[in-house]
């Protein structure tokens, strides 16, 4: 049950901004003809009603200016990563010491863990394979990396667009 004025204002917010992205989804699998727009309004309600239940609207503050300095770092790195990736694949000679490292992450388990393994998922070198303990287990090409404290800097980089809870 909504209880403040601030609370049901963030589940306005996101009914409508949920709302409105899965009816726009809608359109471009569907078309824009009348039927298609009708079913389409139905739909994107049902759809809402769901997505708010599955996943409640909470308060977050996003840092548009941090989130472009992320997505370029992560383009910048993901660059870098993918041809030392390539050059250790081509080259023998180079060190490939593949293998398990255990991140201590400093967030609890929930949305914001999710989203940070996601986002680490994307990039080359590692993979999140599980968890243990608290924290969650990589595999990487090189265990001699200094890949805990990549991982570090990348839930800073990460916390700075969306805080978590």
């Amino acid at each position: 049950m909504i209880g403040t004025v601030g609370e049901h204002r963030t589940v306005q917010r996101a009914a409508i901004v949920r709302a409105v992205l899965l009816f726009g989804f809608w359109t471009i699998l569907a078309g824009v003809g009348v039927a298609d727009l009708l079913v389409g309004v139905g739909v994107s309600a049902l759809a809402t009603r769901v997505s708010l239940h599955l996943l409640p609207a909470t308060p977050r503050r996003y840092d548009p200016v941090a989130a472009a300095r992320l997505a370029l770092r992560f383009l910048r790195q993901s660059v870098v990563a993918g041809l030392d990736v390539a050059r250790r694949a081509f080259d023998p000679r180079l060190p490939l010491r593949p293998g398990f490292v255990s991140y201590p992450a400093r967030c609890p388990p929930g949305l914001f863990r999710s989203a940070f393994t996601a986002f680490t998922s994307l990039q080359p070198g590692t993979l999140p394979a599980g968890s243990d303990d608290g924290g969650i287990v990589y595999h990487c090409l090189d265990v001699d990396a200094p890949v805990v404290s990549q991982l570090a800097t990348e839930e800073v980089a990460l916390s700075g667009v969306v805080r978590h809870e």
